[in-house]
């Protein structure tokens, strides 16, 4: 028997995925999450052979998961899906140790073939966002760029931004400008939607 714990915030997603996967034979849903805290104590508890996470939900996140669940669970396979993948994102979840990434509108045996791979040692990737991952260029922006942007992309002004980094106030302006150049943005919202639409941020 596979041990699954299902981590989506949306209630109604998780609830159908733990019936369908209920019907499988070989997978029981251990254990449920609404959020990255909560899914994490649950693996702690639980000790799941496979963990299924969303990607965007309540902190952590299922990438940031995927990595803290690699360290205090190695031996949980971590899947991770997505509503809405980029290509980047599937980038940062292998790097994060995610051994599959599957979109939400994947036919509905998908999920437990899955499971069965990625349980196996085996890994999984929607070949469409593969295919796109091949295509995508490198992220143009240097780590502190992407931190200032990341700060920007909630509205926050200059100077909490350089609060936060530990950065003078001129720097701060000077990443923030090179990542609208960099990026060929009219300006820093604009920014801040090519780094989200290409998984960057």
């Amino acid at each position: 028997m596979i041990r699954v714990l299902l981590a989506d915030d949306e209630e109604l997603i998780r609830q159908a995925l733990a019936a369908l996967l209920g019907l499988e034979d070989d997978l029981e849903v251990v254990a449920q999450a609404a959020d990255g805290r909560t899914a994490l104590d649950a693996a702690r508890a639980y000790r799941p052979d496979v963990a299924v996470v969303d990607l965007e939900m309540p902190a952590p996140g299922g990438i940031e998961l995927a990595a803290e669940l690699g360290r205090a669970l190695p031996s949980c396979a971590v899947v991770i899906l997505t509503g809405h993948g980029r290509p980047g994102h599937l980038r940062q979840a292998l790097t994060a140790g995610a051994r599959g990434f599957l979109p939400k509108g994947a036919p509905g045996g998908a999920l437990a073939d899955v499971i069965r791979r990625v349980h196996a040692g085996s890994r999984y990737v929607d070949p469409a966002l593969a295919a796109d991952a091949l295509t995508l260029p490198p992220c143009p922006l240097t780590p502190r760029e992407l931190e200032t942007l990341r700060l920007a992309e909630y509205g926050a002004l200059v100077a909490v931004i350089a609060r936060r980094t530990g950065l003078a106030a001129g720097t701060v302006r000077n990443h923030l400008s090179a990542s609208v150049q960099k990026l060929g943005a009219a300006d820093r919202a604009e920014a801040v939607r090519i780094a989200r639409e290409a998984g960057w941020l």
